[in-house]
């Protein structure tokens, strides 16, 4: 069965909008990349190798928080099997409100190279803009991975560093790099 040129996409904005599949491959996925070398923890997540039994916890607890006005999912698939997803927020604050933050941007290694993180990326754009009404939105990507560059063709813009802030392992610090992009 060949596989279509683009993905899917599904979109989760509450909690009981995510079947108990959905949840599981949202782990195995989170599990996979964690454990390649992505730069996707969050900050009740354990240093990699992780299994599917640690990280089912964060995965819960990302998803209860989960909230049209202030939280969604975004995922990418091909047919029933998850490629890739990421997290948007808005913070409740009224001098930032306006303002989003894109975490946990993801793509299951074997579908790496196929466009998914182009493709969500796009995609958060249309939603935080037409659906959440944001008008910008800002993320923080580690040094070392030529993530900034990836970030770059898309049209998000460096704003600023914080040199040596990410510890990956003992003599391995990075830069955390913040970037921004208009909506």
């Amino acid at each position: 069965m060949a596989i279509p040129a683009s993905p899917r996409f599904l979109q989760a904005a509450r909690p009981d909008a995510l079947t108990a599949d959905l949840r599981r491959q949202l782990t195995d996925c989170w599990v996979a990349v964690a454990n390649t070398g992505g730069a996707v923890i969050a900050a009740d997540f354990p240093m990699p190798p992780v299994s599917a039994r640690e990280v089912a916890p964060v995965t819960d607890r990302l998803v209860a928080g989960l909230d049209p006005a202030r939280s969604r999912i975004l995922m990418a698939a091909y047919g029933d099997t998850l490629a890739g997803w990421l997290v948007v927020r808005r913070d409740p604050h009224p001098l930032i409100a306006h303002c989003g933050v894109v975490n946990h941007v993801q793509t299951r290694p074997r579908f790496r190279g196929r466009g998914i993180g182009t493709a969500l990326m796009e995609r958060v754009r249309t939603v935080a803009r037409e659906e959440m009404g944001l008008e910008r939105l800002q993320l923080s990507a580690r040094a070392g991975l030529g993530l900034e560059e990836f970030y770059a063709r898309l049209g998000w813009a460096e704003v600023g560093r914080w040199p040596g802030a990410l510890r990956v392992a003992p003599g391995d610090d990075r830069d955390d790099i913040l970037m921004s992009i208009s909506l």
